[in-house]
């Protein structure tokens, strides 16, 4: 088993090198031989750390089944709120869905309820805690998934109420700033604190790609804004992640069409995943195919797209059984000559 790990893991290498062959990948993720996610709240911790540990588990198994490219490992999956709430957000926890924050803060006028939280006070310690349990009961090169990383203006927008955030970027400039760079102090806090515990390797919280090392993001909110409000906001901030980490991988959910020319500059960033349309899937792969790897939840017809040879394209299928997924990935490998 180990040297099927050690041969997906390099393929995942050789796919964010643009100059290798390496440029078509899958991975099949399936749910029928594995228990129901529990919910993502804190009292269901001992829940998800044995939804985690048998995840993990059936992955290794059947490695030897499914021809795909699945690196399998412990996930840490979080909603969009740990960061927020460490802030002081209460948490809504609806349940058939995801937990969410609560805004903190109204406007400006209530910033005196802002406090900028040390790392070891927050339940963001529950998380290496549940990470170090993972660890000892699965082995030690077992991998790890990062919880969910928004990035620092996408947690300053669960803090402070959303529209009346926006519109104090540009009437509360200062404000903003500071928010955003305390937020961006915890973040840093956090994941300096994991890669010190368990290595610059892991995977991302979604889709399931392997990074040798570097951070792997959520940025939603730059579909919001404009390309000027980018520059002057998120830009230097996603570069700081790249920068600091030496490598980013980027997922993002919102229309950000308006926003490729930025994200393109990104520095060392490794691969991209937009949750769109098959139209706007196309599109984008169409525009990054020269230069970055994508990893799309809608496949496109490479064929009908020149110069796509010379693209680094991965997809990320959902099967309902492992006979399915098996099914999907031989005909895959198949179409794709693998």
């Amino acid at each position: 088993m180990y040297g099927i790990v050690e041969k997906r893991k390099q393929n995942w290498v050789d796919f964010y090198n643009m100059n290798t062959s390496t440029n078509r990948l899958l991975v099949v993720e399936y749910t029928q031989d594995v228990l129901q996610r529990p919910p993502l709240w804190w009292e269901y911790l001992p829940q998800r750390e044995e939804w985690a540990y048998r995840r993990y588990m059936m992955q290794m198994e059947n490695m030897s089944h499914l021809p795909d490219n699945t690196v399998p490992h412990l996930s840490m999956i979080t909603g969009t709120e740990i960061f927020a709430e460490a802030f002081g957000c209460n948490v809504h926890k609806p349940e058939k869905d995801n937990p969410f924050a609560m805004p903190l803060i109204r406007d400006v006028s209530e910033w005196s309820k802002i406090k900028m939280p040390r790392l070891e006070d927050t339940n963001l310690v529950k998380l290496f805690d549940m990470a170090d349990r993972l660890k000892a009961r699965a082995g030690r090169d077992a991998l790890l998934s990062l919880p969910d990383i928004q990035t620092p203006v996408d947690v300053a927008a669960l803090i402070w109420e959303k529209s009346d955030f926006y519109a104090s970027m540009f009437e509360e400039e200062p404000a903003i700033r500071e928010l955003t760079a305390m937020v961006k102090e915890l973040i840093f806090a956090f994941l300096d604190e994991w890669f010190r515990r368990y290595g610059p390797a892991g995977m991302a919280h979604y889709p399931d790609y392997y990074m040798p090392y570097g951070v792997t993001v959520s940025e939603d909110e730059i579909g919001i804004v404009s390309s000027e409000m980018y520059k002057a906001y998120f830009r230097d901030e996603l570069h700081e992640f790249g920068e600091r980490y030496g490598a980013i991988g980027i997922h993002c959910c919102a229309d950000s069409n308006h926003q490729w020319k930025n994200l393109v500059q990104v520095p060392h960033l490794k691969v991209l995943n937009f949750v769109r349309d098959a139209d706007n899937t196309r599109k984008a792969v169409e525009y990054f195919g020269p230069t970055t790897p994508m990893f799309n939840n809608t496949m496109v017809d490479l064929r009908t797209i020149p110069g796509s040879e010379a693209f680094h394209v991965a997809d990320f299928v959902y099967a309902n059984s492992l006979e399915n997924a098996i099914e999907i990935a031989k005909r895959w490998n198949q179409e794709n000559q693998i």
